[in-house]
């Protein structure tokens, strides 16, 4: 058994990321393991890029009130205690509310060889602003 110290808190990319969102890293993999993991922060009116996870990814919102919208699929409030799959290379975004923090675990596995994620173009306001379907 190993216990990782917590590493310093790491601000998201503006190519990647619209407003404050800050990442505490769990699992980084290691070894043999492919599995990341992370704790996300998303201030108010925060949230990524479109992107995809080339083998999947789990999310599940731990504070606050976000949203989140696959490619060609309705925009979908979500809140504490909602998990969220998105399938082997589906487009996706997700973030806070606009009056609303939000905190979420991200849980995927990285391919053997290659990139983990493909990002894509910013979200944009009117996507964002969109009205939301609540879950």
């Amino acid at each position: 058994m190993e216990i990782q110290p917590k590493q310093p808190s790491t601000k998201g990319p503006p190519e990647r990321f619209t407003g404050d969102v800050w990442f505490d890293q769990i699992a980084g993999g290691g070894g043999s393991s492919r599995v990341r993991a992370a704790v996300v922060h998303f201030a108010p009116g925060a949230r990524n890029a479109w992107h995809a996870h080339v083998l999947g990814q789990t999310l599940h919102v731990t504070e606050g009130v976000g949203r989140t919208q696959a490619r060609g699929g309705a925009l979908v409030e979500i809140r504490a205690g909602d998990t969220i799959t998105s399938a082997a290379g589906e487009w996706h975004w997700h973030g806070a509310s606009p009056d609303r923090y939000m905190t979420h675990l991200t849980v995927y596995e990285a391919p053997e060889q290659g990139p983990e994620t493909e990002w894509g173009d910013h979200v944009s306001e009117a996507e964002y602003l969109a009205a939301a379907a609540s879950t």
